[in-house]
């Protein structure tokens, strides 16, 4: 086995629809008043998500209590967490952990190499 790939933090994406916006929004919320993270840019379609998300950014060391906390708060939405390695296709792909029922991305808009600084977590 190789050893890890280098990590930058990880990602949420809490999918949403005109219904479950409220929802979607108050989840977000919560995440950002109970653990270090950084309420993403990115809203709505963006990128490889063909259905509106809330984007949540945020240092490896809050991995487990992040996603410990939406495996049993998540309010029936599908959510997204991945890695935020040097190649954004694989971590959306083969390194991606859903919560719920995946949503079909398009992989095709994302590159084999590294993310923008402003999807990485701040310093």
């Amino acid at each position: 086995m190789s050893g890890l790939p280098e990590l930058h933090g990880y990602h949420v994406h809490i999918y949403y629809n005109d219904d479950t916006m409220p929802i979607a929004a108050k989840l977000r919320d919560s995440l950002a008043e109970k653990f270090p993270v950084r309420v993403g840019k990115n809203q709505g379609i963006a990128g490889p998500h063909p259905v509106p998300q809330m984007q949540v950014i945020f240092r490896t060391p809050a991995f487990d209590s992040v996603v410990q906390w939406l495996m049993f708060n998540r309010e029936g939405l599908d959510i997204l967490v991945h890695p935020l390695t040097n190649d954004e296709y694989e971590d959306h792909t083969s390194q991606a952990l859903w919560l719920g029922t995946p949503v079909p991305l398009k992989t095709e808009t994302l590159p084999h190499g590294p993310y923008p600084a402003y999807l990485l977590p701040a310093d």
